[in-house]
């Protein structure tokens, strides 16, 4: 395919809502970033200048990206997976900790993070894998072996110890049940997340009651004509209970002390009000301030470089993790909504880009591209304004950094350049 023929085949609208963002996000990368000591841009010794820099390799690595021929991305799909697992193996013995994790490779300039690489590149191994089986992955040996291309990732993030990340692996499954997996699976995934959460919150012994009425009205109110299983029914409900009472020992004895506080927080688990309003003032105190510096920007904000927590440093972390609470104080109401409509509109867009794909491989890497998106965009929305607990997770083409950027970048990019051959079933 030839030059002009791919620009003529280019998702424009999805181009156009990229660039968007991405300069919107530097814009207030900028602001909160900025200082009367800085002079210039370009100048690459500050973080909106080395986000400058990235933003011009991203648009560099577009064109590479499709300069390359379009059957290279299947055709070399596990050998980009082979390669980003031994780079997040070799962070056990190279990697270089930030914040508690060591989740990174100094390169110098720019600090490299391969679990970026690998969302990439694990999208594209599980699209080659389901589309090479050419199955509705009803078999038990199918979805095993893509369980896995998603699970070794995750468990190789998770001891850095960098949870966050690794729960973005697991909006992978999603692309699983788009290929035919059965919702029974989502059914258990969503109910081991309830029962966590009401154990946590209530604790076992009112799960069992909660259990025991379910059990009486469904035997009070059914009908003559229909068997309820019994043995069946007692199995599952044993199996809940025994979940149940794992709950605490996991939560008191795997989760760090960091990851405890952040539940207590967010299911307001601690009664003593003195701890409580300590963990308030460490684990709650990015999300608190957060909600004020969104709360003080009203309807039409306050106004750019004008935001006072944004200028007062406030909120920690505010051109990363955080970076929407700027949006919020300074462009108002009107600033988060435009936003969300950008990646509402994206991701509504890559939905319909992907139903209308000819070629398999293609179609499952788009649904990867957008539950990595998704997930990203969700949990980090969720935890600014307070109703997620606090993981670390940017929000993507958005967030100060070089490698979610770049990385991101590529995720999205190398769809568009999937969809340029659309009509076409097989590369």
């Amino acid at each position: 395919m030839s030059g002009r023929s791919i620009l003529k085949r280019i998702d424009w609208l999805s181009v156009f809502i990229y660039l968007a963002l991405v300069l919107i996000g530097w814009v207030n990368i900028y602001s909160s970033t900025f200082s009367e000591e800085h002079t210039s841009i370009f100048d690459f010794g500050t973080l909106y200048g080395k986000q400058f820099f990235f933003i011009g390799v991203s648009i560099i690595t577009i064109v590479i990206i499709f300069a390359l021929e379009v059957n290279f991305y299947e055709r070399f799909s596990s050998v980009l997976y082979l390669i980003s697992m031994i780079s997040l193996l070799g962070l056990f013995v190279f990697g270089k900790t930030i914040a508690g994790a060591t989740s990174w490779y100094d390169l110098g300039f720019f600090n490299l993070q391969p679990s970026e690489l690998a969302k990439v590149a694990t999208a594209l191994a599980l699209a080659k894998y389901l589309s090479d089986i050419q199955t509705d992955i009803k078999r038990r040996k199918d979805q095993l072996y893509a369980l896995l291309i998603i699970l070794i990732p995750a468990l190789l993030i998770i001891p850095q110890p960098d949870p966050g990340s690794a729960l973005v692996f697991f909006a992978l499954i999603f692309v699983i049940f788009r290929e035919g997996l059965p919702l029974f699976y989502l059914a258990i995934i969503v109910s081991l997340i309830l029962i966590f959460v009401v154990t946590l919150k209530f604790g076992t012994v009112w799960l069992i009651i909660g259990l025991a009425i379910m059990i009486i009205l469904l035997f009070g109110f059914k009908r003559k004509s229909f068997k309820i299983p019994v043995i069946p029914l007692s199995l599952v409900n044993i199996a809940i209970i025994v979940f149940s009472l794992s709950v605490n020992f996991v939560f008191n004895n795997v989760f760090e002390q960091r990851h405890r506080d952040r539940f207590s927080l967010w299911l307001r688990l601690e009664k003593d009000p003195e701890k409580l309003d300590q963990i308030r003032k460490t684990i709650g105190y990015n999300t608190h301030q957060s909600e004020k510096a969104i709360e003080s920007g009203g309807f039409f904000g306050k106004g750019f470089l004008e935001g006072t927590r944004t200028k007062g440093d406030f909120v920690p972390e505010q051109h990363t993790d955080y970076i929407f609470s700027t949006v919020g104080e300074e462009w108002g109401f009107v600033g988060t909504a435009t936003v969300i409509l950008l990646f509402t509109t994206l991701f509504l867009r890559l939905i319909s880009l992907a139903e209308r794909q000819k070629n398999a491989f293609a179609r499952m890497y788009g649904y990867g591209v957008i539950s990595i998106l998704l997930i990203h965009y969700f949990i980090n929305i969720g935890m600014v304004i307070g109703v997620l607990p606090t993981i670390g997770i940017p929000l993507p083409f958005f967030s100060y950094g070089g490698s979610g950027l770049l990385f991101f970048t590529v995720l999205l990019f190398i769809f568009l350049r999937l969809d340029t051959n659309r009509l076409k079933e097989s590369f």
